[in-house]
């Protein structure tokens, strides 16, 4: 898989997500809905071919996509 597979948001929320914040706490914080929060999380799931939020981090952190 090639490097920056995420979109810039789908990076963001991820960003906000390994920093333990909610789904309603990303959604404020990026003044966005927490359904699309939930669809940047779904999306990015999907390309990763993961089933989870915690797969997903696993995932991009293996890839060097985020950081902690």
């Amino acid at each position: 898989m090639k490097k920056n597979i995420l979109t810039a948001r789908e990076y963001e929320v991820f960003q906000l997500l390994i920093k333990n914040k909610t789904t309603k706490e990303i959604a404020s914080i990026l003044k966005i809905s927490e359904k699309t929060v939930r669809n940047h999380i779904s999306n990015t799931m999907q390309k990763l071919g993961v089933k989870g939020r915690a797969q997903a981090v696993v995932e991009l952190l293996k890839l060097g996509e985020i950081s902690l």
